[in-house]
Protein backbone atom coordinates (compact mmCIF):
# COMPACT_ATOMS: atom_id res chain seq x y z
CA UNK A 1 0.00 0.00 0.00
CA UNK A 2 1.48 3.14 -1.00
CA UNK A 3 1.48 6.46 1.26
CA UNK A 4 -1.86 7.93 -0.21
CA UNK A 5 -3.47 4.79 0.51
CA UNK A 6 -1.75 4.66 3.58
CA UNK A 7 -3.11 8.41 4.46
CA UNK A 8 -7.10 7.28 3.04
CA UNK A 9 -6.73 4.33 5.32
CA UNK A 10 -6.10 6.98 8.50
CA UNK A 11 -8.50 9.29 7.08
CA UNK A 12 -11.43 6.11 7.30
CA UNK A 13 -9.96 4.70 9.89
CA UNK A 14 -10.17 7.48 12.58
CA UNK A 15 -13.89 8.82 11.41
CA UNK A 16 -14.95 5.71 11.95
CA UNK A 17 -13.83 5.11 15.02
CA UNK A 18 -14.31 8.73 16.24
CA UNK A 19 -18.01 8.34 15.41
CA UNK A 20 -18.28 4.42 16.92
CA UNK A 21 -17.41 6.50 20.14
CA UNK A 22 -19.68 9.14 20.16
CA UNK A 23 -22.50 7.01 18.84
CA UNK A 24 -21.78 3.79 21.45
CA UNK A 25 -20.96 7.18 24.48
CA UNK A 26 -17.88 5.98 25.45
CA UNK A 27 -17.28 6.90 28.87
CA UNK A 28 -13.52 8.35 27.49
CA UNK A 29 -14.54 9.70 24.37
CA UNK A 30 -13.88 13.18 25.47
CA UNK A 31 -10.22 12.20 26.77
CA UNK A 32 -9.78 10.38 23.21
CA UNK A 33 -10.79 13.55 21.29
CA UNK A 34 -8.54 16.10 23.15
CA UNK A 35 -5.45 14.13 22.55
CA UNK A 36 -6.54 13.47 19.15
CA UNK A 37 -7.26 17.32 18.95
CA UNK A 38 -3.28 17.73 20.24
CA UNK A 39 -2.19 15.21 18.34
CA UNK A 40 -3.75 16.41 14.84
CA UNK A 41 -2.62 20.00 15.42
CA UNK A 42 1.07 19.18 16.13
CA UNK A 43 1.10 17.51 13.16
CA UNK A 44 -0.78 20.46 11.28
CA UNK A 45 1.87 22.86 13.02
CA UNK A 46 4.26 20.62 11.60
CA UNK A 47 3.48 20.93 7.59
CA UNK A 48 2.62 24.83 8.49
CA UNK A 49 6.32 25.21 9.42
CA UNK A 50 7.31 24.82 6.00
CA UNK A 51 5.58 26.50 3.99
CA UNK A 52 7.34 30.33 4.18
CA UNK A 53 10.82 28.80 3.97
CA UNK A 54 9.80 26.14 0.61
CA UNK A 55 7.36 28.00 -1.11
CA UNK A 56 9.62 30.98 -1.02
CA UNK A 57 12.65 28.32 -2.23
CA UNK A 58 10.51 26.75 -4.67
CA UNK A 59 9.37 30.24 -6.19
CA UNK A 60 12.51 31.35 -6.78
CA UNK A 61 14.12 27.95 -8.44
CA UNK A 62 11.55 27.50 -10.06
CA UNK A 63 11.81 31.24 -11.89
CA UNK A 64 15.53 30.65 -11.98
CA UNK A 65 15.66 27.75 -14.10
CA UNK A 66 12.80 28.92 -16.50
CA UNK A 67 14.56 32.44 -17.14
CA UNK A 68 18.15 30.12 -17.95
CA UNK A 69 15.31 28.01 -19.96
CA UNK A 70 13.71 30.59 -22.20
CA UNK A 71 17.54 31.57 -22.94
CA UNK A 72 18.39 28.54 -24.91
CA UNK A 73 16.74 28.92 -28.10
CA UNK A 74 13.30 30.34 -29.88
CA UNK A 75 11.42 26.93 -29.67
CA UNK A 76 11.93 27.26 -25.59
CA UNK A 77 11.89 30.72 -25.61
CA UNK A 78 7.87 30.32 -27.44
CA UNK A 79 6.73 27.40 -25.37
CA UNK A 80 7.41 29.01 -21.99
CA UNK A 81 5.58 32.38 -23.03
CA UNK A 82 2.59 30.22 -24.03
CA UNK A 83 3.10 28.31 -20.42
CA UNK A 84 2.90 31.91 -19.03
CA UNK A 85 -0.20 32.79 -20.63
CA UNK A 86 -2.26 29.49 -19.82
CA UNK A 87 -1.23 29.10 -16.44
CA UNK A 88 -3.25 31.56 -15.34
CA UNK A 89 -5.85 31.18 -17.52
CA UNK A 90 -6.49 27.94 -16.20
CA UNK A 91 -6.55 29.47 -12.30
CA UNK A 92 -9.04 31.91 -13.80
CA UNK A 93 -10.73 29.39 -15.39
CA UNK A 94 -11.60 27.61 -12.04
CA UNK A 95 -12.15 30.88 -10.49
CA UNK A 96 -15.66 30.45 -12.59
CA UNK A 97 -16.50 27.20 -13.02
CA UNK A 98 -15.77 26.32 -9.53
CA UNK A 99 -18.49 28.81 -7.94
CA UNK A 100 -20.97 27.67 -11.29
CA UNK A 101 -20.53 23.97 -10.08
CA UNK A 102 -20.75 24.67 -6.51
CA UNK A 103 -24.04 26.80 -7.25
CA UNK A 104 -25.83 24.10 -9.54
CA UNK A 105 -24.45 21.54 -6.97
CA UNK A 106 -24.28 23.24 -3.51
CA UNK A 107 -22.37 21.08 -0.73
CA UNK A 108 -24.69 19.44 1.48
CA UNK A 109 -25.35 21.55 4.42
CA UNK A 110 -25.28 19.46 7.19
CA UNK A 111 -21.86 18.02 5.35
CA UNK A 112 -20.67 21.60 5.38
CA UNK A 113 -21.40 21.85 9.32
CA UNK A 114 -19.62 19.12 10.32
CA UNK A 115 -16.56 20.21 8.84
CA UNK A 116 -16.53 23.88 9.50
CA UNK A 117 -17.24 23.09 13.41
CA UNK A 118 -14.52 20.55 13.50
CA UNK A 119 -12.01 21.80 12.11
CA UNK A 120 -9.51 23.41 14.61
CA UNK A 121 -9.05 26.73 14.90
CA UNK A 122 -10.94 27.81 12.03
CA UNK A 123 -13.29 29.71 13.79
CA UNK A 124 -10.24 31.89 14.48
CA UNK A 125 -9.80 32.95 11.26
CA UNK A 126 -11.45 36.55 9.89
CA UNK A 127 -11.98 36.76 6.35
CA UNK A 128 -12.26 40.30 5.16
CA UNK A 129 -13.61 40.97 1.50
CA UNK A 130 -10.89 43.55 -0.38
CA UNK A 131 -11.52 46.53 -2.54
CA UNK A 132 -9.61 47.36 -5.62
CA UNK A 133 -7.12 49.26 -3.62
CA UNK A 134 -6.18 47.39 -0.98
CA UNK A 135 -5.82 44.22 -3.61
CA UNK A 136 -3.00 46.34 -5.76
CA UNK A 137 -1.38 47.80 -2.03
CA UNK A 138 -1.40 44.10 -1.16
CA UNK A 139 1.46 42.99 -4.38
CA UNK A 140 4.13 44.66 -2.09
CA UNK A 141 4.90 44.51 1.27
CA UNK A 142 7.63 47.14 2.84
CA UNK A 143 8.46 45.06 5.11
CA UNK A 144 8.79 40.77 3.61
CA UNK A 145 9.90 39.49 6.74
CA UNK A 146 6.47 40.91 8.33
CA UNK A 147 4.47 39.94 5.45
CA UNK A 148 5.33 36.65 5.68
CA UNK A 149 5.16 36.19 9.65
CA UNK A 150 1.87 37.52 8.78
CA UNK A 151 0.88 35.23 5.76
CA UNK A 152 0.45 37.95 3.18
CA UNK A 153 1.24 35.53 1.08
CA UNK A 154 0.59 37.83 -2.22
CA UNK A 155 3.09 39.83 -1.53
CA UNK A 156 5.53 37.22 -0.45
CA UNK A 157 4.73 35.20 -3.95
CA UNK A 158 5.53 38.31 -5.93
CA UNK A 159 8.45 39.68 -4.06
CA UNK A 160 9.62 35.92 -4.53
CA UNK A 161 9.38 36.20 -8.30
CA UNK A 162 10.71 39.59 -8.40
CA UNK A 163 13.69 38.24 -6.49
CA UNK A 164 14.12 35.14 -8.68
CA UNK A 165 13.57 37.05 -12.04
CA UNK A 166 16.56 39.85 -10.61
CA UNK A 167 18.63 36.76 -9.57
CA UNK A 168 18.42 35.24 -13.19
CA UNK A 169 19.87 38.53 -14.69
CA UNK A 170 22.93 38.68 -12.51
CA UNK A 171 26.98 37.37 -13.52
CA UNK A 172 27.51 33.63 -14.04
CA UNK A 173 28.93 32.60 -10.89
CA UNK A 174 26.83 34.89 -8.37
CA UNK A 175 23.91 33.15 -10.42
CA UNK A 176 25.14 29.68 -10.09
CA UNK A 177 25.97 30.60 -6.42
CA UNK A 178 22.14 31.62 -5.74
CA UNK A 179 20.70 28.68 -7.85
CA UNK A 180 22.86 25.95 -6.01
CA UNK A 181 21.70 27.65 -2.94
CA UNK A 182 17.86 27.63 -3.49
CA UNK A 183 17.97 24.24 -4.40
CA UNK A 184 19.53 23.47 -1.72
CA UNK A 185 16.75 24.74 0.78
CA UNK A 186 14.38 23.60 -1.28
CA UNK A 187 15.65 19.55 -1.46
CA UNK A 188 16.38 20.35 2.77
CA UNK A 189 12.65 21.39 3.62
CA UNK A 190 10.99 18.55 1.09
CA UNK A 191 12.90 15.97 3.19
CA UNK A 192 11.23 17.91 6.18
CA UNK A 193 8.14 17.25 4.68
CA UNK A 194 8.50 13.85 4.01
CA UNK A 195 9.49 13.19 7.24
CA UNK A 196 6.16 14.78 8.62
CA UNK A 197 4.52 12.88 5.87
CA UNK A 198 5.84 9.87 6.83
CA UNK A 199 3.38 10.25 9.90
CA UNK A 200 0.45 11.49 7.96
CA UNK A 201 -1.86 8.46 8.16
CA UNK A 202 -1.59 9.32 12.04
CA UNK A 203 -2.35 12.69 11.83
CA UNK A 204 -5.08 12.39 9.48
CA UNK A 205 -6.01 9.89 11.90
CA UNK A 206 -6.04 12.46 14.66
CA UNK A 207 -7.72 14.78 12.89
CA UNK A 208 -10.49 12.29 11.43
CA UNK A 209 -11.37 11.15 15.08
CA UNK A 210 -12.39 14.10 16.18
CA UNK A 211 -14.34 15.27 13.50
CA UNK A 212 -15.82 11.31 13.73
CA UNK A 213 -16.59 12.30 17.68
CA UNK A 214 -17.75 15.40 17.46
CA UNK A 215 -19.86 15.08 14.28
CA UNK A 216 -20.51 11.12 13.05
CA UNK A 217 -20.54 10.12 9.67
CA UNK A 218 -22.28 13.60 8.84
CA UNK A 219 -19.38 14.74 7.27
CA UNK A 220 -18.23 11.40 4.52
CA UNK A 221 -20.66 13.49 2.61
CA UNK A 222 -18.51 16.96 1.76
CA UNK A 223 -15.76 14.28 1.23
CA UNK A 224 -17.33 12.60 -1.79
CA UNK A 225 -18.81 16.30 -2.69
CA UNK A 226 -15.58 17.24 -2.47
CA UNK A 227 -13.78 15.12 -5.10
CA UNK A 228 -16.25 14.94 -7.46
CA UNK A 229 -16.37 19.04 -7.64
CA UNK A 230 -12.88 19.39 -7.89
CA UNK A 231 -12.26 16.59 -10.25
CA UNK A 232 -15.48 18.08 -12.36
CA UNK A 233 -13.53 21.37 -12.47
CA UNK A 234 -9.95 19.37 -13.75
CA UNK A 235 -12.35 17.38 -16.39
CA UNK A 236 -13.50 20.78 -17.90
CA UNK A 237 -10.18 21.95 -18.17
CA UNK A 238 -9.08 18.98 -19.65
CA UNK A 239 -12.09 18.90 -22.00
CA UNK A 240 -10.46 23.05 -23.19
CA UNK A 241 -6.99 21.70 -24.07
CA UNK A 242 -8.80 19.67 -27.19
CA UNK A 243 -9.86 22.86 -28.63
CA UNK A 244 -6.62 24.88 -28.05
CA UNK A 245 -4.86 22.10 -29.81
CA UNK A 246 -7.57 22.35 -33.08
CA UNK A 247 -7.61 26.19 -33.09
CA UNK A 248 -4.13 26.65 -31.87
CA UNK A 249 -2.57 23.56 -33.82
CA UNK A 250 -4.07 23.68 -36.80
CA UNK A 251 -5.24 19.47 -36.06
CA UNK A 252 -8.48 17.67 -36.20
CA UNK A 253 -11.03 17.05 -33.05
CA UNK A 254 -10.78 13.16 -33.89
CA UNK A 255 -7.30 13.07 -34.57
CA UNK A 256 -6.09 14.43 -31.82
CA UNK A 257 -9.21 12.74 -29.22
CA UNK A 258 -7.52 9.36 -30.79
CA UNK A 259 -4.13 10.19 -30.23
CA UNK A 260 -4.00 10.95 -26.49
CA UNK A 261 -5.77 7.73 -25.72
CA UNK A 262 -2.68 5.75 -24.99
CA UNK A 263 -0.97 8.13 -23.48
CA UNK A 264 -4.14 9.46 -21.28
CA UNK A 265 -4.03 5.60 -19.99
CA UNK A 266 -0.47 5.88 -19.00
CA UNK A 267 -1.07 8.55 -17.14
CA UNK A 268 -4.39 7.14 -15.29
CA UNK A 269 -2.35 3.84 -14.29
CA UNK A 270 0.80 5.96 -12.84
CA UNK A 271 -0.43 9.16 -11.94
CA UNK A 272 3.05 10.38 -13.35
CA UNK A 273 3.35 13.03 -16.18
CA UNK A 274 7.16 11.87 -16.28
CA UNK A 275 6.52 8.38 -16.89
CA UNK A 276 3.81 9.43 -19.73
CA UNK A 277 6.43 11.17 -21.76
CA UNK A 278 7.32 8.22 -23.94
CA UNK A 279 3.37 7.85 -25.06
CA UNK A 280 3.10 11.76 -25.37
CA UNK A 281 6.37 11.83 -27.45
CA UNK A 282 4.41 8.98 -29.66
CA UNK A 283 1.15 10.38 -30.39
CA UNK A 284 3.12 14.15 -30.80
CA UNK A 285 5.35 12.62 -33.81
CA UNK A 286 3.41 9.22 -34.51
CA UNK A 287 -0.37 10.28 -35.12
CA UNK A 288 0.05 14.12 -35.30
CA UNK A 289 3.05 14.13 -37.27
CA UNK A 290 4.54 16.84 -35.20
CA UNK A 291 8.42 18.25 -36.15
CA UNK A 292 10.47 16.01 -33.82
CA UNK A 293 12.61 19.26 -33.04
CA UNK A 294 9.14 20.99 -31.60
CA UNK A 295 8.46 17.75 -30.31
CA UNK A 296 11.92 17.12 -28.61
CA UNK A 297 12.04 20.60 -27.05
CA UNK A 298 8.65 21.28 -26.44
CA UNK A 299 7.35 18.08 -24.87
CA UNK A 300 10.15 17.13 -22.27
CA UNK A 301 9.83 21.36 -21.88
CA UNK A 302 6.36 21.04 -20.90
CA UNK A 303 6.93 17.84 -18.60
CA UNK A 304 9.62 20.09 -16.71
CA UNK A 305 7.97 23.44 -16.43
CA UNK A 306 4.34 23.20 -17.29
CA UNK A 307 1.75 21.69 -14.96
CA UNK A 308 -1.46 23.14 -16.23
CA UNK A 309 -3.71 21.69 -13.91
CA UNK A 310 -2.15 22.63 -10.81
CA UNK A 311 -3.48 26.30 -10.52
CA UNK A 312 -7.12 25.17 -11.62
CA UNK A 313 -7.00 22.04 -9.40
CA UNK A 314 -5.62 24.26 -6.19
CA UNK A 315 -7.77 27.18 -6.76
CA UNK A 316 -10.78 25.17 -6.89
CA UNK A 317 -10.03 23.26 -3.41
CA UNK A 318 -9.63 26.64 -2.04
CA UNK A 319 -12.79 28.14 -3.58
CA UNK A 320 -14.20 24.33 -1.75
CA UNK A 321 -13.07 25.14 1.41
CA UNK A 322 -14.86 28.32 0.82
CA UNK A 323 -17.72 27.00 0.53
CA UNK A 324 -17.29 24.73 3.64
CA UNK A 325 -17.53 27.59 6.14
CA UNK A 326 -20.00 29.72 3.91
CA UNK A 327 -17.85 32.23 2.76
CA UNK A 328 -18.58 34.33 0.03
CA UNK A 329 -15.60 35.08 -2.10
CA UNK A 330 -15.42 38.45 -3.63
CA UNK A 331 -14.01 39.21 -6.76
CA UNK A 332 -10.59 40.74 -5.67
CA UNK A 333 -10.30 37.23 -3.23
CA UNK A 334 -10.83 35.62 -6.11
CA UNK A 335 -7.89 37.59 -7.96
CA UNK A 336 -5.29 37.41 -5.34
CA UNK A 337 -6.07 33.11 -5.56
CA UNK A 338 -5.81 33.39 -9.41
CA UNK A 339 -2.17 35.13 -9.16
CA UNK A 340 -0.63 33.17 -6.11
CA UNK A 341 -1.99 29.86 -7.39
CA UNK A 342 -0.45 30.35 -11.21
CA UNK A 343 3.19 32.03 -9.59
CA UNK A 344 3.11 28.79 -6.89
CA UNK A 345 2.16 26.25 -9.86
CA UNK A 346 5.57 26.90 -11.89
CA UNK A 347 7.49 25.91 -8.61
CA UNK A 348 6.56 22.43 -7.97
CA UNK A 349 7.10 20.84 -11.46
CA UNK A 350 7.95 16.81 -11.38
CA UNK A 351 7.62 17.22 -6.85
CA UNK A 352 4.72 14.45 -6.09
CA UNK A 353 1.63 16.19 -5.31
CA UNK A 354 0.85 14.51 -2.17
CA UNK A 355 4.59 16.46 -1.15
CA UNK A 356 3.38 19.63 -2.45
CA UNK A 357 -0.52 19.49 -1.32
CA UNK A 358 -0.40 21.58 1.46
CA UNK A 359 2.47 23.73 0.84
CA UNK A 360 0.37 24.93 -2.59
CA UNK A 361 -2.44 25.21 -1.09
CA UNK A 362 -1.93 27.11 1.73
CA UNK A 363 -0.15 30.03 0.23
CA UNK A 364 -3.36 30.16 -1.80
CA UNK A 365 -6.07 29.94 1.36
CA UNK A 366 -3.93 32.86 2.65
CA UNK A 367 -3.81 35.07 0.16
CA UNK A 368 -7.69 34.64 -0.19
CA UNK A 369 -8.16 35.19 3.66
CA UNK A 370 -9.72 31.12 4.02
CA UNK A 371 -8.80 28.73 6.88
CA UNK A 372 -6.05 26.51 6.14
CA UNK A 373 -7.13 23.40 8.81
CA UNK A 374 -9.09 21.66 6.85
CA UNK A 375 -6.36 21.15 4.40
CA UNK A 376 -4.35 18.47 6.40
CA UNK A 377 -7.97 16.72 6.16
CA UNK A 378 -8.41 16.72 2.26
CA UNK A 379 -4.88 15.75 1.70
CA UNK A 380 -6.30 12.44 2.51
CA UNK A 381 -8.69 12.00 -0.31
CA UNK A 382 -6.39 13.96 -3.01
CA UNK A 383 -5.21 10.49 -5.04
CA UNK A 384 -8.67 10.77 -6.27
CA UNK A 385 -8.53 13.87 -7.88
CA UNK A 386 -4.70 13.52 -9.03
CA UNK A 387 -5.97 11.17 -11.44
CA UNK A 388 -7.58 13.61 -13.40
CA UNK A 389 -4.67 16.20 -12.52
CA UNK A 390 -2.29 14.12 -14.94
CA UNK A 391 -4.65 13.34 -17.19
CA UNK A 392 -5.39 17.06 -17.82
CA UNK A 393 -1.49 17.49 -17.56
CA UNK A 394 -0.49 14.93 -20.41
CA UNK A 395 -3.50 15.98 -22.67
CA UNK A 396 -2.38 20.01 -21.94
CA UNK A 397 1.60 19.27 -23.35
CA UNK A 398 0.43 17.85 -26.17
CA UNK A 399 -1.94 20.52 -27.26
CA UNK A 400 0.62 22.75 -26.23
CA UNK A 401 2.98 21.04 -28.90
CA UNK A 402 0.70 21.29 -31.11
CA UNK A 403 0.20 25.24 -30.56
CA UNK A 404 3.79 25.80 -30.86
CA UNK A 405 4.90 23.31 -34.04
CA UNK A 406 1.78 24.38 -36.21
CA UNK A 407 0.37 27.74 -34.69
CA UNK A 408 -0.34 31.17 -36.55
CA UNK A 409 2.29 32.64 -34.48
CA UNK A 410 5.06 30.78 -36.36
CA UNK A 411 3.51 31.11 -40.06
CA UNK A 412 6.08 33.26 -40.95
CA UNK A 413 9.15 31.44 -40.12
CA UNK A 414 8.33 28.02 -39.90
CA UNK A 415 10.42 25.06 -37.74
CA UNK A 416 12.07 22.64 -39.73
CA UNK A 417 10.94 19.36 -39.24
Amino acid sequence: MNQAWRILAGLAAGLALGALGDWAAWPAIGDFTAAADAVGGLWLDALKMTIVPLVFALIVSGVMSTASAAASGRITARSILLFAILLPAAAAFAAVVAPLLLALWPIPPQSAAALAGAAPAAEAVAVASAGPYSFLRAFIAPNIVAAAAEGAMLALAVFALLFGFAASRIGGDRRAALTTFFDAIVETMLVIVGWVLLVAPLGVFALAFVVGAQTGFDSLGAFGHYVAIVSLTLVLLTLVTYPLAVWGGGVRLADFARAMIPAQSVAIGTQSSLASLPAMIEAARGPLALPPRVVGITLPLAVSLFRMTSPAGNLAVAIYIAGIYGIDLSFWQLASGVIVAAIVSVSAVGIASAVTFFPLMAPICLAMGLPIELIGLLIAVETIPDVFRTVGNVTADVAVTTVVARGRWLRERRIPS
